[in-house]
């Protein structure tokens, strides 16, 4: 940066007065941005967003982490990487209960020690589920490569498929929600969002063979089912249309206020599917449609059919080559 002129340096009509407004900003904690004491503690996005990485590498070794093993390498990596995600895990579930103890007026930061053993037992539980999340991605590759005819490999669909990303985390961050772990399956979950634009919330149940088209602007509420081999296109909501509150007036959490979605059911991009509804299996429900009732099985929605153009209807272009044509 050039040099200020000297007869502007230290002006106070021009230099901000950051001494006030470090008080403004700091006067007054208790307010509804809940900043932290100093003692709390706070889990870390770096570290999980390490731990995703090397479980990425665990459930598709080779095509994440180290590459170019030979099996009792792999293998041996393998175990290491695992050691690693226990105890980041660990750590991490420690300092998020802490976390939303502190928030919600129980245990402060300074205390987070008697947590140790109900972290460590919550990482154990997760750990031997390692196993079978990998069986459900294995069945999302799938999903993607037979549900794309773009996909020219299985593997491709494993490094460069949003979908796939964005499982991979959402399969993690389910069974800790599962567990009854705080905050960490949400920060997870919002990992993949920032990266993908797939906004899927921790607590939605999905079944095997899911497959997210294009994935960008997907959206898939907390209480939300999913059952096997569904497909959804880019712009799908599964929301909550309404939600009952207490005498307070503040909403009461944790009613089931998303959609199901029964066995083999597409849903194409920009619908928008409000409620706790039921859409029957092997159901496709067509683009832009908004649905806020139940579907039986074996439906086909589709929106209004839109006026048919003319012979002499105008398309976009040369306007004197491109016509519509009725037949």
């Amino acid at each position: 940066m050039d040099e200020w002129p000297a007869n502007i340096i230290g002006r106070k009509e021009i230099y901000p007065d950051i001494e006030n407004i470090l008080k403004e900003l700091t006067g007054n904690h208790d307010t509804v941005r809940n900043i932290p004491r100093p003692s709390a503690a706070m889990p870390s996005l770096s570290e999980l967003g390490d731990m995703m990485e090397l479980l990425r590498s665990v459930f598709f070794p080779g095509f994440f982490g180290v590459s170019g093993l030979g099996a009792d390498s792999t293998r041996h990596r393998l175990a290491s990487d695992l050691d690693r995600i226990f105890r980041v895990l660990s750590e991490q579930i420690k300092l998020g209960i802490c976390f939303d103890g502190d928030e919600n007026g129980g245990a402060a930061g300074e205390n987070c020690a008697k947590y140790v053993r109900t972290a460590l037992d919550m990482a154990n539980d997760f750990m031997k589920r390692i196993p079978a999340i990998r069986d459900l991605l294995d069945s999302d590759v799938l999903a993607a490569y037979e549900g794309d005819p773009a996909a020219k490999s299985k593997a491709e669909t494993i490094f460069c498929y949003p979908s796939i990303w964005t499982m991979t985390n959402h399969r993690v961050a389910h069974e800790l929600y599962r567990l009854s772990v705080p905050v960490i399956p949400r920060i997870i979950s919002e990992l993949a969002h920032a990266r993908t634009g797939i906004d899927i919330h921790p607590g939605a149940a999905i079944g095997e063979e899911f497959f997210i088209d294009h994935g960008t602007g997907v959206v898939i509420g907390e209480t939300s089912v999913i059952g096997k081999r569904c497909r959804l296109y880019q712009g799908v909501t599964l929301g909550a249309l309404s939600f009952p509150k207490d005498a307070d007036g503040n909403p009461i959490k944790g009613l089931p206020r998303h959609p199901i979605l029964e066995d083999r059911i597409t849903v194409y991009a920009g619908a928008t599917i409000l409620g706790r509804v039921t859409i029957g299996s092997d159901s496709i429900i067509g683009g832009n449609v908004w649905i806020t009732a139940d579907v039986p099985p074996n439906s086909r929605v589709v929106p209004p059919r839109s006026t048919e153009p003319t012979a002499s209807d105008k398309l976009s272009g040369d306007a004197t080559k491109n016509r519509a044509h009725v037949p």
